[in-house]
């Protein structure tokens, strides 16, 4: 990592440890309610876990066996070069440019961000790899392999969102089963929406009485739901999650944490030249449980 040019140490110092530190902690990042984070040991690493459990049965000698799900996972690798002139190091009077190195962190974590929302839009395995089952992660004819239950369920929906078609898909999400036949009893307590829906998911979620007609009937959902915006979403795309299980119907798989691996200084560029410092991280978003969502509409 050598570097030439009239680098002051402290800039220095931040480049190789501003990403660690004096930053932002992301753990209110939206992404977090509708993804979980898992670290990965190898370069590809198969995510495994256990279906549902078996109810006990008044016969001992019944072995009731749980099935083993799979998905293999590769991170990517995602680079944030960060340059700076000569000039601006040597007329820096405000400490701005420490306070860049200090960003360089938050950008990755606005990258996540942003990740997590496009792929949650897209819900297909065509273009951001498929569920666990094989499926698009948004399909009509969900089963487990495997598993005793192998009934199509179905988490897709093409449904505009007011109250009365968000009942119909809250109704639909509480009929979801495991792969023993099992209803999972989910608690699904966020809806997730394009910021062209605001108003009317602020409606939904916190008015107490029913907004969409004048009759002045309870609202059920208001303060049971909390609700979030995301740009990367299609304007007219919603989704109802259950947020607060114990995991998340997404993942952000990560293998390496963003930090800086290069630095170097180009004499020949204008402004005295420039300085150039490189980070790198290597995560992956993909597919969890498909029941811990149910779209509304794309």
């Amino acid at each position: 990592m050598a570097i030439s040019g009239n680098l002051p140490k402290h800039l220095e110092v931040a480049a190789r440890t501003g990403v660690l530190a004096a930053t932002p902690n992301d753990g209110d990042m939206p992404w977090r309610r509708v993804a979980m984070e898992v670290d990965l040991t190898a370069k590809t690493t198969t995510l495994v876990d256990l279906g549902g459990v078996p109810y006990p049965t008044q016969k001992p000698q019944v072995v009731q066996d749980m099935i083993e799900k799979s998905l293999s996972v590769t991170p990517e690798d995602w680079y944030l070069t960060v340059p700076i002139s000569q000039n601006a190091i040597d007329d820096d009077q405000t400490g701005s440019l420490l306070k860049k190195f200090q960003g360089v962190l938050p950008a990755y974590y606005r990258h996540i961000n942003a990740r997590v929302f496009t792929v949650l839009n897209a819900g297909d395995g065509q273009t951001y790899g498929a569920c666990y089952d094989d499926q698009d992660f948004f399909d009509s004819d969900h089963a487990d392999p495997g598993g005793s239950y192998q009934t199509a369920q179905d988490n897709e929906g093409a449904l505009t969102l007011s109250l009365d078609n968000f009942h119909t898909i809250w109704v639909a999400a509480q009929g979801f089963m495991d792969d023993q036949g099992h209803y999972t009893n989910y608690e699904y307590n966020l809806l997730v929406c394009h910021p062209t829906s605001n108003v009317l998911a602020a409606n939904i979620t916190g008015n107490t009485q029913a907004m969409d007609t004048g009759n002045r009937e309870s609202n059920p959902y208001a303060g049971r739901i909390g609700y979030i915006t995301a740009p990367q979403l299609d304007t007219t795309a919603w989704h109802l999650i259950a947020s607060s299980e114990s995991v998340k119907p997404m993942f952000v798989a990560m293998r390496k944490q963003p930090q800086l691996i290069d630095m170097k200084y180009d004499s020949d560029q204008p402004n005295g030249g420039m300085h150039y410092f490189r980070y790198h991280g290597r995560y992956v978003v993909g597919y969890g449980d498909w029941r811990l969502a149910k779209q509304g509409n794309t």
